[in-house]
């Protein structure tokens, strides 16, 4: 008899409820679309001012720049986009370069939060194995915490795989799931994982509905390790957002496990630079 283990990071159920009600991203938002999340899963509801925590709220502190057209193919298939931005963000009309940095995201949390929540940034290395230590370390926390993968959509599988796919990625770890939805640069939060005897699936809480079911899907960790290697685009990481009085004892678990935390270029730019 197969048998299956699921596991949730510490808030997850939270951040999957707001996920539900803040979907879809706004258009080159992906990135202030999981800082909102992850800070509001981490009890951060608000602004300073008092106003709502949103995706356009993390944009403004994260320098996020808007593309003025949108490209043919930079959306997952079923998806329209969306531009009824809250805030006025400053658009660009390099699509290449528009979005947000990783580092971006990480200065909003902490300026949105007033320091009580923190992205550590880790730059690699990214294999199966590195990426399942540092989930399990994570998941062993109690307070909440947060991952946001910075990574390359195309190294993953398609987010509808049959359910043959996901059992045979489970109980012998090398199978071959649908091709790629879409090839782009992106975030998503990684909220769970499920493993089986021989392989393990991320729960991956997405930005589009359109992708698996209403924006979660799975992948399996070779592919999602390979998504944020992304070897052959700008560089990617994940960020692991915690409250900051959690920071130093997470800093010497993933120290231990051989991460590098340092920032990447994810080869967007900020608004700061367009001035």
């Amino acid at each position: 008899m197969a048998r299956f283990e699921i596991t949730l990071l510490p808030g997850a159920r939270e951040l999957f409820e707001l996920h539900a009600r803040e979907l879809p991203q706004r258009d080159d938002l992906c990135g202030a679309f999981c800082g909102a999340l992850a800070l509001r899963a981490a009890g951060v509801l608000l602004e300073p001012d008092g106003a709502p925590l949103d995706q356009d709220a993390v944009a403004l502190a994260a320098g996020s720049v808007v593309c003025a057209m949108r490209e043919a193919g930079t959306l997952p298939l079923g998806e329209v986009g969306r531009r009824d931005y809250r805030v006025q963000i400053p658009v660009i009309d390099d699509e290449d370069v528009s979005g947000t940095t990783a580092a971006g995201v990480q200065e909003a949390i902490t300026e949105l939060s007033g320091g009580s929540v923190v992205a550590l940034a880790l730059a690699g290395p990214w294999t199966a194995a590195s990426l399942a230590g540092l989930f399990d370390l994570l998941a062993a926390r109690e307070q909440p915490v947060a991952l946001i993968a910075n990574h390359a959509t195309h190294h993953l599988w398609g987010s509808h795989p049959t359910a043959v796919q996901l059992l045979e990625e489970l109980e012998h770890g090398d199978a071959d799931g649908p091709p790629p939805d879409w090839d782009v640069g992106h975030f998503a939060c990684v909220a769970g994982c499920i493993s089986g005897a021989r392989g393990r699936l991320y729960v991956l809480a997405d930005t589009y509905p359109a992708l698996g079911s209403r924006g979660v899907h799975l992948q399996p960790g070779e592919r999602l390790a390979a998504a944020i290697d992304r070897r052959d685009k700008p560089a990617g990481g994940m960020l692991v957002v915690a409250r900051a009085e959690d920071a130093e004892s997470i800093r010497r678990g993933v120290r231990s496990l051989g991460f590098e935390e340092r920032m990447w270029d994810n080869g967007s730019v900020t608004a700061g630079t367009l001035r």
